[in-house]
C-alpha cells in the first residue's frame, strides 16, 4: 500500500486503537478480539514488551492495519517498518524519523500542540498530525488550528473514549486515537464486554 492508501484507510476507519500492555500475549489477545469486531487499525506502542514481535505477528493479518507508536527516533522507526508497521506515530515531531518514513513511503503522524510544531511537520512532508494530549484541548480546537492551516488533518489522541469520540469526529478530526479504555474494558470486564464495546463504538459513527 502507498502512503496515501494507508491514510485513506485510517480516515475511513475513523478509530485507531492505541494500546500498550504489560505482556505481549495480552496485547495480541486484545488485538485479535477488536479486529474481529471491526476495530482493525492498531497502533502498537513501542513501550509494550516485545512490541516489534507483536507488530510482525499482527501484520500477517490481511484484515488489519498495524502501525507503531511512541516512536522517538529514526532507528526505532526503521525497525518498526521492517517488522511490518504501515504507519509511524510519535509523541512529538522528529526530523530524522520524518525522513525515514518518507524514504519508505510510510505515513508519519507526529504529536503536535502548537502551530509552530504543525508548520515544521508540514515542511517535512507530514500530511496528518496527532493532537496530543487531546485532554488539553476541546473539539473546537480542530477548527481553530485549521483556520491558519486549512491543509492539515488532525488525529486527537489522549482522553478520547466512547463518551466523546463522536464529538471529536463531528468537529472535523481525520480520525481519533482511543487507548486506555480498550484495555481497561478487557481487563475489568472480559472479552465479551470488549466485543460489545467495539460494536457500540463503531455503530455510533456509521
Amino acid at each position: 500500500m502507498k502512503s496515501s492508501d494507508i491514510l485513506k484507510a485510517i480516515h475511513d476507519g475513523k478509530h485507531i486503537a492505541v494500546m500498550r500492555t504489560e505482556e505481549a500475549e495480552i496485547f495480541i489477545e486484545i488485538a485479535q478480539t477488536i479486529i474481529e469486531k471491526g476495530l482493525n487499525i492498531i497502533e502498537v506502542t513501542l513501550t509494550t514488551p516485545n512490541a516489534l514481535n507483536i507488530i510482525e505477528k499482527l501484520s500477517e493479518r490481511e484484515d488489519a492495519l498495524i502501525g507503531a507508536g511512541t516512536v522517538l527516533d529514526a532507528v526505532s522507526a526503521r525497525n518498526a517498518i521492517m517488522s511490518g508497521a504501515r504507519f509511524i506515530v510519535s509523541p512529538s515531531f522528529d526530523k530524522e524519523t520524518a525522513k525515514i518514513a518518507n524514504l519508505y513511503d510510510i505515513p508519519y503522524i507526529p504529536g503536535c500542540m502548537t502551530v509552530k510544531e504543525m508548520v515544521e511537520s508540514l515542511q517535512y512532508g507530514c500530511k496528518v498530525l496527532k493532537l496530543f494530549p487531546a485532554t488539553q484541548f476541546t473539539p473546537k480546537t480542530i477548527k481553530d488550528f485549521k483556520g491558519p492551516l486549512p491543509q492539515i488533518e488532525i488525529v486527537p489522541t489522549g482522553g478520547i473514549d466512547k463518551t466523546n469520540h463522536r464529538e471529536w469526529l463531528d468537529a472535523g478530526s481525520f480520525a481519533v486515537g482511543i487507548g486506555s479504555e480498550i484495555t481497561k474494558v478487557f481487563q475489568e470486564q472480559g472479552k465479551s464486554a470488549l466485543e460489545q464495546y467495539v460494536l457500540d463504538l463503531k455503530s455510533e459513527v456509521q
